[in-house]
């Protein structure tokens, strides 16, 4: 067996049956719990006609693997032993997985159609030109999935189904690996990655010069999203610690992004701000009673603050009343504090 011997299943990817559910997943991540259960009519796939035809350049960093026609080969060679189902036969295993859970069952259905992972995974091998068994691999994952989702009185043939899992998975894959950093990682990105590029040469094609504005009203997205996918598309993968200028031991690109905490001119104003209050604080400890004072030091001042309901057992009362005490004595010390202190400013002190 061979790789053109596949096409005995292109029969099971043309007509579109009625009755397909509505929400067969773009992306394995997006699929809902009961897919096939729901809707009356198929949803057009991201790339339902030509796959991957327009996909942008991939990386050049993958290795190139050894031996991958011989390793398909072996792999078609396993496949084959796999007898097909008849039209009834699939029925009954499929009745057999929905209503029972049966693995011997769900195992018939997915040997039966491995066949099918390769064919659709030899379409979009013509541009993804990397190993093919991990389209496969990717594409089985897909067909399992289909097995556990598939109705079978949809009255939908189970390959035209699966067609759609598999594809789905496949997509994901070849985004997620097209760079060593992900270009595409909400729904917006990944329906860009997928057809800006057509649909920019299917508007040159029909004599536009498409802009941002023309593709986000043709695709649905806003024209900063198209503009932010063009950036990513258009970029290489750039390591961080290459380093800038020819001079050995200079910086690297690691060393010009800004610090994620704050900066030093924000650590020291509220090291100065803390010192500041802790010692403005303690001339209006002679002014609390008992319970204000528990709560100053063993709830505001302290970083293993105890709860209310702690305070309360302690004290003989709600929890809600402690609240009362906490929010009273805030406030007392802001009016305190807002006396003492010039520019004194309320965010200091947060409840």
């Amino acid at each position: 067996m061979d790789v053109d011997d596949l096409d005995e299943h292109d029969d099971d990817l043309d007509a579109a049956p009625d009755g397909l559910p509505a929400d067969l997943p773009e992306d394995p991540d997006d699929a809902p719990a009961d897919a096939a259960s729901e809707g009356d009519a198929p949803a057009p796939l991201a790339l339902e006609e030509e796959p991957a035809d327009d996909l942008p350049a991939p990386a050049t960093t993958h290795l190139p693997a050894v031996g991958p026609r011989d390793s398909l080969r072996l792999y078609l060679r396993e496949i084959s032993r796999f007898p097909m189902l008849k039209p009834d036969e699939e029925h009954e295993l499929a009745l057999r997985v929905r209503d029972h859970n049966d693995p011997d069952a769900a195992f018939r259905l997915v040997s039966s159609h491995l066949r099918l992972v390769v064919r659709i995974a030899m379409d979009f091998q013509r541009r993804w030109m990397q190993n093919v068994l991990d389209l496969v691999q990717e594409g089985n994952v897909g067909l399992m999935r289909a097995v556990n989702k598939f109705d079978p009185d949809k009255g939908i043939k189970f390959s035209y189904y699966a067609s759609f899992w598999i594809k789905a998975y496949i997509l994901k894959f070849i985004m997620d690996n097209w760079r060593m950093v992900k270009i595409g990682t909400t729904q917006v990105q990944r329906k860009l990655f997928y057809n800006l590029n057509r649909e920019r040469q299917k508007l040159i094609m029909q004599g536009f010069d498409p802009d941002a504005a023309m593709l986000s009203e043709r695709l649905g997205v806003s024209p900063e999203q198209i503009e932010e996918m063009d950036q990513r598309l258009a970029g290489n993968d750039v390591s961080l610690n290459a380093q800038v200028g020819e001079e050995s031991g200079g910086a690297t690109r690691m060393d010009f992004l800004p610090a994620l905490g704050p900066g030093i001119e924000d650590s020291l104003a509220s090291d100065e701000i803390a010192g500041l209050l802790r010692s403005r604080l303690k001339t209006i400890i002679p002014k609390l009673n008992e319970k204000e004072l528990y709560i100053l030091n063993n709830r505001l001042l302290t970083d293993e603050p105890v709860t209310l309901r702690e305070i309360g057992e302690r004290y003989n009362v709600t929890r809600e009343r402690v609240r009362q005490l906490e929010t009273r004595l805030l406030e007392k010390i802001r009016q305190h504090l807002a006396g003492d202190i010039k520019d004194f400013s309320d965010a200091w002190i947060q409840s």
